[in-house]
Protein backbone atom coordinates (compact mmCIF):
# COMPACT_ATOMS: atom_id res chain seq x y z
CA UNK A 1 0.00 0.00 0.00
CA UNK A 2 1.15 3.55 -0.72
CA UNK A 3 2.88 5.12 2.31
CA UNK A 4 1.89 8.76 1.65
CA UNK A 5 -1.49 10.17 0.68
CA UNK A 6 -1.89 10.93 -3.03
CA UNK A 7 -4.17 13.97 -3.51
CA UNK A 8 -6.86 13.77 -6.15
CA UNK A 9 -5.25 16.62 -8.10
CA UNK A 10 -2.04 18.67 -7.94
CA UNK A 11 -1.28 21.76 -10.01
CA UNK A 12 1.76 21.76 -12.31
CA UNK A 13 3.29 25.22 -11.81
CA UNK A 14 6.95 25.53 -12.85
CA UNK A 15 9.75 28.03 -12.56
CA UNK A 16 8.71 29.72 -15.81
CA UNK A 17 5.31 30.66 -14.40
CA UNK A 18 6.90 31.86 -11.17
CA UNK A 19 9.39 34.03 -13.05
CA UNK A 20 6.59 35.51 -15.18
CA UNK A 21 4.58 36.39 -12.08
CA UNK A 22 7.64 38.00 -10.48
CA UNK A 23 8.20 40.00 -13.66
CA UNK A 24 4.60 41.22 -13.43
CA UNK A 25 4.96 42.13 -9.76
CA UNK A 26 8.07 44.18 -10.58
CA UNK A 27 6.34 45.93 -13.47
CA UNK A 28 4.08 48.97 -13.38
CA UNK A 29 0.93 46.91 -13.86
CA UNK A 30 -0.59 43.98 -11.93
CA UNK A 31 -4.31 44.12 -12.73
CA UNK A 32 -5.94 43.83 -16.18
CA UNK A 33 -3.33 45.10 -18.60
CA UNK A 34 -0.81 44.10 -21.26
CA UNK A 35 -0.26 40.51 -20.15
CA UNK A 36 -3.98 39.84 -19.93
CA UNK A 37 -4.39 41.14 -23.48
CA UNK A 38 -1.48 38.98 -24.63
CA UNK A 39 -2.98 35.94 -22.96
CA UNK A 40 -6.31 36.58 -24.70
CA UNK A 41 -4.58 36.86 -28.07
CA UNK A 42 -2.45 33.76 -27.59
CA UNK A 43 -5.39 31.71 -26.29
CA UNK A 44 -7.60 32.73 -29.22
CA UNK A 45 -4.77 31.81 -31.56
CA UNK A 46 -4.29 28.44 -29.89
CA UNK A 47 -7.92 27.31 -30.20
CA UNK A 48 -8.55 29.17 -33.47
CA UNK A 49 -11.28 31.41 -32.03
CA UNK A 50 -12.35 34.75 -33.52
CA UNK A 51 -11.45 36.37 -30.19
CA UNK A 52 -11.19 35.77 -26.46
CA UNK A 53 -12.04 37.58 -23.22
CA UNK A 54 -10.08 36.67 -20.08
CA UNK A 55 -12.24 36.55 -16.96
CA UNK A 56 -12.26 35.70 -13.27
CA UNK A 57 -13.90 32.28 -13.80
CA UNK A 58 -15.69 29.98 -16.20
CA UNK A 59 -18.87 30.88 -14.32
CA UNK A 60 -18.30 34.52 -15.30
CA UNK A 61 -17.87 33.46 -18.93
CA UNK A 62 -21.14 31.49 -18.92
CA UNK A 63 -23.00 34.33 -17.22
CA UNK A 64 -21.67 36.92 -19.68
CA UNK A 65 -22.56 34.72 -22.66
CA UNK A 66 -26.20 34.73 -21.58
CA UNK A 67 -26.24 38.36 -20.45
CA UNK A 68 -24.61 39.64 -23.65
CA UNK A 69 -27.23 37.74 -25.66
CA UNK A 70 -29.95 39.44 -23.56
CA UNK A 71 -31.41 36.21 -22.24
CA UNK A 72 -33.50 36.92 -19.16
CA UNK A 73 -36.88 36.69 -17.40
CA UNK A 74 -39.46 34.69 -19.33
CA UNK A 75 -36.81 32.75 -21.24
CA UNK A 76 -35.85 29.10 -20.85
CA UNK A 77 -32.40 27.55 -21.21
CA UNK A 78 -31.96 23.81 -21.71
CA UNK A 79 -28.95 22.13 -20.15
CA UNK A 80 -27.70 18.92 -18.57
CA UNK A 81 -28.29 17.73 -15.01
CA UNK A 82 -24.84 16.11 -14.96
CA UNK A 83 -22.67 19.15 -14.36
CA UNK A 84 -21.37 21.48 -11.67
CA UNK A 85 -23.97 23.82 -10.19
CA UNK A 86 -22.48 26.88 -11.93
CA UNK A 87 -23.91 25.76 -15.29
CA UNK A 88 -27.43 26.06 -13.92
CA UNK A 89 -26.74 28.93 -11.53
CA UNK A 90 -25.93 31.36 -14.35
CA UNK A 91 -29.33 30.68 -15.90
CA UNK A 92 -30.91 31.67 -12.60
CA UNK A 93 -28.63 34.74 -12.40
CA UNK A 94 -30.08 36.20 -15.61
CA UNK A 95 -33.63 35.45 -14.44
CA UNK A 96 -34.32 32.67 -16.93
CA UNK A 97 -35.76 29.23 -16.21
CA UNK A 98 -33.58 26.11 -16.03
CA UNK A 99 -34.83 23.22 -18.16
CA UNK A 100 -32.98 19.92 -17.80
CA UNK A 101 -32.69 17.04 -20.26
CA UNK A 102 -31.03 13.70 -19.59
CA UNK A 103 -27.59 12.60 -20.73
CA UNK A 104 -26.18 9.95 -23.05
CA UNK A 105 -25.38 6.65 -21.29
CA UNK A 106 -21.81 6.41 -22.64
CA UNK A 107 -20.39 9.96 -22.64
CA UNK A 108 -22.68 11.43 -19.95
CA UNK A 109 -23.03 14.49 -22.18
CA UNK A 110 -26.38 16.13 -22.89
CA UNK A 111 -28.43 13.90 -25.18
CA UNK A 112 -29.42 15.82 -28.36
CA UNK A 113 -32.72 13.98 -28.66
CA UNK A 114 -33.63 14.62 -25.04
CA UNK A 115 -32.65 18.28 -25.40
CA UNK A 116 -34.82 18.67 -28.50
CA UNK A 117 -37.76 17.10 -26.68
CA UNK A 118 -37.33 19.64 -23.86
CA UNK A 119 -37.61 22.70 -26.14
CA UNK A 120 -40.63 24.98 -25.84
CA UNK A 121 -41.61 28.27 -27.48
CA UNK A 122 -39.82 30.02 -24.60
CA UNK A 123 -36.47 28.30 -25.14
CA UNK A 124 -33.75 30.81 -26.03
CA UNK A 125 -30.55 28.83 -25.53
CA UNK A 126 -28.94 25.45 -25.00
CA UNK A 127 -25.88 25.02 -22.78
CA UNK A 128 -23.93 21.85 -23.52
CA UNK A 129 -21.21 20.61 -21.18
CA UNK A 130 -18.22 18.68 -22.51
CA UNK A 131 -18.19 16.33 -19.54
CA UNK A 132 -14.77 15.12 -18.34
CA UNK A 133 -13.23 16.51 -21.54
CA UNK A 134 -15.26 14.48 -24.06
CA UNK A 135 -16.92 16.87 -26.56
CA UNK A 136 -20.70 16.80 -26.79
CA UNK A 137 -22.30 16.04 -30.15
CA UNK A 138 -21.73 19.53 -31.55
CA UNK A 139 -22.95 18.78 -35.07
CA UNK A 140 -26.36 17.77 -33.74
CA UNK A 141 -26.59 20.71 -31.34
CA UNK A 142 -25.39 23.24 -33.92
CA UNK A 143 -28.05 22.04 -36.36
CA UNK A 144 -30.74 22.10 -33.67
CA UNK A 145 -29.80 25.61 -32.55
CA UNK A 146 -29.78 26.89 -36.13
CA UNK A 147 -33.14 25.29 -36.95
CA UNK A 148 -34.82 26.78 -33.85
CA UNK A 149 -32.99 30.12 -33.74
CA UNK A 150 -31.33 29.36 -30.41
CA UNK A 151 -28.05 30.43 -28.84
CA UNK A 152 -25.67 27.48 -28.38
CA UNK A 153 -23.34 27.94 -25.41
CA UNK A 154 -20.57 25.46 -24.63
CA UNK A 155 -19.43 24.88 -21.06
CA UNK A 156 -15.88 23.79 -21.87
CA UNK A 157 -14.56 23.86 -18.29
CA UNK A 158 -13.19 20.34 -18.88
CA UNK A 159 -12.49 20.56 -22.59
CA UNK A 160 -9.13 22.25 -23.14
CA UNK A 161 -7.75 21.00 -25.47
CA UNK A 162 -10.46 18.72 -26.86
CA UNK A 163 -11.21 18.25 -30.56
CA UNK A 164 -14.48 17.43 -32.25
CA UNK A 165 -14.05 15.99 -35.75
CA UNK A 166 -10.73 17.73 -36.20
CA UNK A 167 -11.45 21.15 -34.76
CA UNK A 168 -10.59 22.38 -31.31
CA UNK A 169 -13.43 23.15 -28.92
CA UNK A 170 -13.66 26.95 -28.88
CA UNK A 171 -12.84 27.51 -32.54
CA UNK A 172 -16.40 28.38 -33.56
CA UNK A 173 -18.31 31.65 -33.39
CA UNK A 174 -20.79 30.60 -30.69
CA UNK A 175 -19.85 31.40 -27.06
CA UNK A 176 -17.57 28.86 -25.35
CA UNK A 177 -16.58 29.14 -21.67
CA UNK A 178 -13.30 27.72 -20.35
CA UNK A 179 -12.11 27.25 -16.77
CA UNK A 180 -8.61 27.84 -15.40
CA UNK A 181 -9.43 26.76 -11.85
CA UNK A 182 -6.63 25.13 -9.82
CA UNK A 183 -7.57 21.59 -10.89
CA UNK A 184 -8.01 22.29 -14.60
CA UNK A 185 -5.82 21.23 -17.53
CA UNK A 186 -4.51 24.80 -17.71
CA UNK A 187 -4.59 26.80 -14.48
CA UNK A 188 -4.27 30.42 -13.44
CA UNK A 189 -5.36 29.55 -9.88
CA UNK A 190 -8.77 31.04 -10.52
CA UNK A 191 -9.87 32.31 -13.91
CA UNK A 192 -11.63 31.62 -17.16
CA UNK A 193 -11.97 32.60 -20.80
CA UNK A 194 -14.87 33.32 -23.12
CA UNK A 195 -14.42 32.77 -26.85
CA UNK A 196 -17.10 33.84 -29.31
CA UNK A 197 -17.87 35.90 -32.38
CA UNK A 198 -16.48 39.44 -32.29
CA UNK A 199 -19.92 41.04 -31.86
CA UNK A 200 -20.77 39.03 -28.75
CA UNK A 201 -17.34 39.69 -27.21
CA UNK A 202 -17.78 43.42 -27.87
CA UNK A 203 -21.03 43.27 -25.90
CA UNK A 204 -19.50 41.11 -23.15
CA UNK A 205 -16.27 43.05 -22.57
CA UNK A 206 -17.80 46.15 -20.93
CA UNK A 207 -20.21 43.93 -18.95
CA UNK A 208 -17.17 42.17 -17.47
CA UNK A 209 -16.03 45.43 -15.85
CA UNK A 210 -19.01 47.24 -14.34
CA UNK A 211 -20.41 48.18 -17.77
CA UNK A 212 -17.60 50.72 -18.23
CA UNK A 213 -16.55 51.89 -21.66
CA UNK A 214 -12.84 51.90 -20.77
CA UNK A 215 -10.74 49.77 -18.41
CA UNK A 216 -8.02 51.08 -16.10
CA UNK A 217 -5.12 50.16 -18.37
CA UNK A 218 -6.56 52.17 -21.25
CA UNK A 219 -7.29 55.09 -18.93
CA UNK A 220 -3.95 55.21 -17.15
CA UNK A 221 -1.45 54.25 -19.87
CA UNK A 222 0.43 57.01 -21.69
CA UNK A 223 -2.00 58.88 -23.89
CA UNK A 224 -5.05 57.42 -22.16
CA UNK A 225 -8.03 59.41 -20.96
CA UNK A 226 -9.49 59.30 -17.46
CA UNK A 227 -13.04 59.62 -18.81
CA UNK A 228 -15.45 56.69 -19.10
CA UNK A 229 -19.16 55.96 -19.13
CA UNK A 230 -21.21 53.21 -17.51
CA UNK A 231 -23.74 52.15 -20.13
CA UNK A 232 -25.12 49.09 -18.32
CA UNK A 233 -24.99 47.67 -14.78
CA UNK A 234 -22.14 45.23 -15.36
CA UNK A 235 -20.15 42.89 -13.17
CA UNK A 236 -16.63 42.58 -11.71
CA UNK A 237 -15.38 39.67 -13.80
CA UNK A 238 -12.03 40.81 -15.21
CA UNK A 239 -8.81 38.79 -15.04
CA UNK A 240 -5.60 40.50 -13.88
CA UNK A 241 -2.06 40.33 -15.20
CA UNK A 242 -0.83 38.17 -12.30
CA UNK A 243 -3.23 35.39 -13.30
CA UNK A 244 -2.50 35.96 -16.99
CA UNK A 245 1.22 35.52 -16.26
CA UNK A 246 0.50 31.97 -15.16
CA UNK A 247 -1.75 31.36 -18.15
CA UNK A 248 0.84 32.44 -20.72
CA UNK A 249 3.24 29.69 -19.65
CA UNK A 250 0.57 27.10 -18.90
CA UNK A 251 -0.66 27.50 -22.49
CA UNK A 252 2.85 26.81 -23.80
CA UNK A 253 3.08 23.66 -21.69
CA UNK A 254 -0.40 22.37 -22.49
CA UNK A 255 0.69 19.90 -25.17
CA UNK A 256 3.14 18.23 -22.78
CA UNK A 257 0.53 18.20 -20.03
CA UNK A 258 -1.91 16.42 -22.34
CA UNK A 259 0.63 13.82 -23.38
CA UNK A 260 1.07 12.98 -19.71
CA UNK A 261 -2.68 12.78 -19.10
CA UNK A 262 -3.10 10.42 -22.05
CA UNK A 263 -0.31 8.21 -20.69
CA UNK A 264 -2.08 7.91 -17.32
CA UNK A 265 -5.40 7.15 -19.02
CA UNK A 266 -3.76 4.42 -21.11
CA UNK A 267 -2.34 2.81 -17.97
CA UNK A 268 -5.75 2.91 -16.26
CA UNK A 269 -7.60 1.54 -19.27
CA UNK A 270 -5.20 -1.35 -19.65
CA UNK A 271 -5.36 -2.23 -15.95
CA UNK A 272 -9.14 -1.97 -15.53
CA UNK A 273 -10.40 -3.35 -18.85
CA UNK A 274 -10.72 -6.95 -17.65
CA UNK A 275 -12.40 -6.11 -14.32
CA UNK A 276 -16.13 -6.75 -14.60
CA UNK A 277 -16.89 -4.45 -11.63
CA UNK A 278 -15.90 -1.39 -13.68
CA UNK A 279 -17.37 0.58 -16.56
CA UNK A 280 -14.57 2.55 -18.22
CA UNK A 281 -14.93 6.05 -19.72
CA UNK A 282 -15.34 6.18 -23.48
CA UNK A 283 -13.78 8.15 -26.32
CA UNK A 284 -16.01 8.11 -29.40
CA UNK A 285 -14.54 8.02 -32.92
CA UNK A 286 -13.83 11.44 -34.34
CA UNK A 287 -13.06 13.13 -31.04
CA UNK A 288 -9.91 13.91 -29.10
CA UNK A 289 -10.64 13.68 -25.37
CA UNK A 290 -9.09 16.32 -23.08
CA UNK A 291 -9.10 13.86 -20.14
CA UNK A 292 -9.69 16.47 -17.49
CA UNK A 293 -11.28 13.64 -15.53
CA UNK A 294 -11.01 9.87 -15.52
CA UNK A 295 -14.57 8.95 -14.46
CA UNK A 296 -14.79 5.28 -13.52
CA UNK A 297 -18.27 3.82 -13.02
CA UNK A 298 -18.77 0.91 -10.64
CA UNK A 299 -21.06 -1.98 -11.51
CA UNK A 300 -22.69 -2.20 -8.12
CA UNK A 301 -24.22 -5.63 -8.77
CA UNK A 302 -20.66 -7.01 -8.83
CA UNK A 303 -19.69 -5.46 -5.48
CA UNK A 304 -20.75 -5.74 -1.84
CA UNK A 305 -20.16 -2.01 -1.20
CA UNK A 306 -21.52 1.18 -2.73
CA UNK A 307 -19.64 4.06 -4.33
CA UNK A 308 -19.21 6.04 -1.10
CA UNK A 309 -17.72 3.04 0.70
CA UNK A 310 -15.45 2.43 -2.29
CA UNK A 311 -14.12 5.99 -1.95
CA UNK A 312 -13.54 5.48 1.77
CA UNK A 313 -11.61 2.32 1.06
CA UNK A 314 -9.41 4.18 -1.44
CA UNK A 315 -8.72 6.86 1.15
CA UNK A 316 -7.71 4.13 3.62
CA UNK A 317 -5.16 3.06 0.99
CA UNK A 318 -3.90 6.69 0.70
CA UNK A 319 -5.51 7.36 -2.68
CA UNK A 320 -7.49 10.56 -3.16
CA UNK A 321 -10.51 10.38 -5.44
CA UNK A 322 -13.66 12.43 -5.94
CA UNK A 323 -17.14 12.48 -7.49
CA UNK A 324 -18.11 14.53 -10.56
CA UNK A 325 -20.94 15.46 -10.20
CA UNK A 326 -23.88 15.62 -7.84
CA UNK A 327 -26.63 16.16 -10.45
CA UNK A 328 -28.33 19.55 -10.54
CA UNK A 329 -31.79 18.14 -9.88
CA UNK A 330 -30.92 16.57 -6.52
CA UNK A 331 -29.45 19.73 -4.98
CA UNK A 332 -31.97 21.19 -2.49
CA UNK A 333 -32.34 24.56 -4.25
CA UNK A 334 -33.19 23.08 -7.64
CA UNK A 335 -35.11 20.12 -6.24
CA UNK A 336 -37.38 22.43 -4.27
CA UNK A 337 -37.68 25.19 -6.86
CA UNK A 338 -38.58 22.93 -9.77
CA UNK A 339 -40.03 19.91 -7.95
CA UNK A 340 -37.58 17.48 -9.53
CA UNK A 341 -37.15 13.94 -8.24
CA UNK A 342 -33.98 11.84 -8.61
CA UNK A 343 -35.66 9.50 -11.08
CA UNK A 344 -36.71 12.36 -13.41
CA UNK A 345 -33.33 12.08 -15.15
CA UNK A 346 -32.52 8.40 -14.69
CA UNK A 347 -29.32 8.16 -16.73
CA UNK A 348 -27.70 11.06 -14.87
CA UNK A 349 -28.85 9.82 -11.48
CA UNK A 350 -27.68 6.26 -12.11
CA UNK A 351 -24.26 7.54 -13.17
CA UNK A 352 -24.00 9.69 -10.06
CA UNK A 353 -24.64 6.71 -7.79
CA UNK A 354 -21.88 4.68 -9.43
CA UNK A 355 -19.20 7.16 -10.49
CA UNK A 356 -15.86 8.21 -9.04
CA UNK A 357 -12.98 10.24 -10.48
CA UNK A 358 -9.42 8.95 -10.21
CA UNK A 359 -6.27 11.14 -10.18
CA UNK A 360 -5.09 12.06 -13.68
CA UNK A 361 -3.06 15.27 -13.31
CA UNK A 362 0.19 15.78 -15.28
CA UNK A 363 2.36 15.53 -12.15
CA UNK A 364 1.32 11.92 -11.72
CA UNK A 365 4.27 9.58 -12.28
CA UNK A 366 3.92 6.02 -13.54
CA UNK A 367 4.63 4.81 -10.00
CA UNK A 368 1.75 6.96 -8.69
CA UNK A 369 -0.56 5.53 -11.33
CA UNK A 370 0.54 2.03 -10.33
CA UNK A 371 -0.40 2.82 -6.72
CA UNK A 372 -3.85 4.02 -7.84
CA UNK A 373 -4.36 0.89 -9.94
CA UNK A 374 -3.26 -1.40 -7.12
CA UNK A 375 -5.62 0.26 -4.66
CA UNK A 376 -8.63 0.28 -6.99
CA UNK A 377 -8.19 -3.37 -7.93
CA UNK A 378 -7.62 -4.36 -4.31
CA UNK A 379 -10.87 -2.72 -3.20
CA UNK A 380 -12.80 -4.36 -6.05
CA UNK A 381 -11.37 -7.81 -5.30
CA UNK A 382 -11.81 -7.47 -1.54
CA UNK A 383 -15.47 -6.53 -1.87
CA UNK A 384 -16.48 -8.60 -4.88
CA UNK A 385 -20.00 -9.96 -4.52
Amino acid sequence: MRSEYLPFCRHAIGEEEIAEVVDTLRSAWITTGPKTRRFEEEFAGYVGAPGALALSSCTAALHLALAAARIGPGDEVVTTPFTFAATANVIEHVGARVVLADVEPDTLNLDPAAAEAALTPRTRAIIVVHYAGHPAELNAFTALAAARGLLLVEDAAHALPARYHGRLVGSGTNPVAFSFYATKNLTTGEGGMLTAATELLEAARPLALHGMTSDAWRRYERGGSWAYEVRSPGFKYNMGDIQASLGLWQLRKLTAFQERRRRIVALYNEAFAAEDAFELPVARPGIEHAWHLYPLRLRLDALRIDRDAFLRELAERNIGASVHFIPIHVHPYYRDRYGWRPEDFPVAYDAFRRILSLPVDPRLEDADAADVIEAVLDVARTYRR
